[in-house]
């Protein structure tokens, strides 16, 4: 049989909780690294203080919007920045997330098809 007519069968359901566990510690280590580079940036180029400077991160990071209102110019520009990359970040945590699920999806969809022709 040629290598693209073989149906590999569905890994055993540990395998996939394994995965998307991996995937879900992925995605947490993005969203505190997210946070953590926003509180940082909010910080140094806005001034705020650390939890107002985290708060602010969180709520940008989830598309919240901002908390408190900047006033200088660097901490404007950091906050563009920052909203424009968050916007990039929160779709990868979502799709290093689901990515597990949709795979063992499309795979049983697969063998279901092949069984039946």
């Amino acid at each position: 049989m040629p290598a693209s007519n073989r149906h590999h069968p569905l890994p055993p359901r540990i395998a996939f909780l394994r995965h998307l566990l991996r995937n879900a510690s992925i995605a947490a280590g993005l969203v505190l690294g997210s946070v953590g580079f926003g509180a940082l940036g909010y910080h140094a180029f806005a001034g705020l203080p650390w939890l107002d400077a985290t708060l602010n991160a969180a709520m940008i990071l989830t598309g919240m919007g901002p908390v408190d209102r900047l006033e200088s110019t660097g901490g404007k520009l950091f906050a563009i920045g920052y909203a424009l990359y968050s916007g990039v970040a929160f779709l990868t945590m979502v799709a290093v997330l689901f990515a597990p699920v949709v795979h063992r999806f499309l795979h049983r969809f697969h063998l279901d098809i092949a069984r039946d022709a």
